[in-house]
């Protein structure tokens, strides 16, 4: 993707591409010395190809989309709308030099080395908002797994704390980081951001076990009903029904209505429409087929409503016992 042309060098044709009154903005959000760099490079540059002038605003627009994506919905999300969009290959190009750049910029990374147990014991005297702050920058499941380490009252505090984070400012996250460096680096082998909020606290109660998961939405009920209603709407998402058993697929399905279901799949990826399609009658699989064909664009608010009704119907039947949601642990084995 990369090619020969340095990143430097790719910002500088970005830049000459958008013209001055724009170039001009984005350069004032830079760092000093990356302003030096990337002015010097476009002094330097003197003629640039049509197609590479191209293939870097294409560039630049599928990291811009592919970002997004993964803000609004997470990894999953982003990697099934970006191979609708570019195909399999180019998707996984995209995602591949996008989480490198993050994994460059993204704060305590000293802690994302640290080993499981060993963090969670550096953590557990620290301030449950900084390790809340930690817990949104940490992979989701290395935040799982030391959040059940916690005790339960921490658990629940911490999580809390990471459902109503909205904003904190980069002079914060690096002060802290730099604490926890200068505490911490001889100990584990070895930078406004939106963070947190539910959806990193939704990726890190999916990854939990079933009694960790089950005893932070209990005090989150009571301390925060409103946060744990958002919360356990989202735990399971629609593209998730790929994880169901044939059994409580179609059970699911008998509850769907046949409306809901074709605006549902209008949206979904291939994997998913193949698993509805199979626990179906080949006729009705035909018909909801011709539906969605005959169906027209259709907003996609209208298709996410769609799949969260499905999904409440999911919750309704598991907190029931009539189906199981897998979660990988030895409470959701059936026997």
């Amino acid at each position: 993707m990369q090619g020969k042309v340095n990143g430097i060098k790719r910002a500088a044709i970005l830049l000459i591409a958008l013209g001055p009154e724009v170039s001009s903005q984005i350069l004032r959000m830079l760092p000093d010395n990356m302003i030096q760099k990337v002015t010097y490079e476009i002094a330097n540059i003197e003629y640039v190809e049509p197609h590479e002038r191209e293939r870097v605003i294409q560039d630049f627009m599928d990291m811009a989309s592919a970002r997004e994506y993964i803000l609004d919905g997470g990894i999953d999300y982003a990697r099934n709308l970006l191979t609708k969009a570019l195909g399999t290959s180019r998707a996984k190009e995209v995602l591949d030099v996008l989480n490198q750049i993050q994994q460059r910029e993204m704060p305590f990374a000293i802690l994302r080395k640290a080993d499981t147990h060993q963090l969670a014991n550096m953590l557990a005297n620290e301030h449950p908002q900084t390790i809340a702050l930690i817990m949104c920058y940490i992979q989701a499941d290395k935040a799982a797994d030391v959040l059940s380490m916690f005790p339960t009252e921490l658990q629940a505090e911490v999580a809390e704390r990471i459902g109503v984070i909205n904003r904190t400012s980069p002079a914060v996250i690096k002060r802290i980081e730099t604490i926890l460096q200068n505490k911490f680096s001889n100990i584990i082998d070895s930078d406004s951001e939106n963070i947190g909020g539910v959806k990193t606290l939704v990726e890190i109660l999916n990854s939990v076990d079933r009694t960790t998961e089950k005893n932070i939405l209990s005090d989150l009920e009571k301390s925060q009903p409103e946060l744990a209603e958002i919360v356990k709407a989202n735990l399971f998402v629609f593209e998730d029904i790929v994880s169901l058993d044939k059994g409580s697929i179609q059970r699911v399905l008998r509850e769907v209505s046949n409306e809901d279901l074709v605006l549902a799949l209008k949206g979904a990826s291939e994997e998913v429409s193949t698993v509805v399609y199979s626990n179906v009658s080949k006729r009705a699989a035909e018909t909801i087929r011709e539906d969605i064909e005959f169906m027209g664009p259709v907003r996609l608010s209208t298709v996410e409503e769609a799949q969260h009704r499905i999904v409440g119907i999911i919750r309704r039947l598991e907190e029931a016992g009539e189906i199981v949601i897998g979660r990988g642990d030895s409470d959701s084995i059936i026997v």
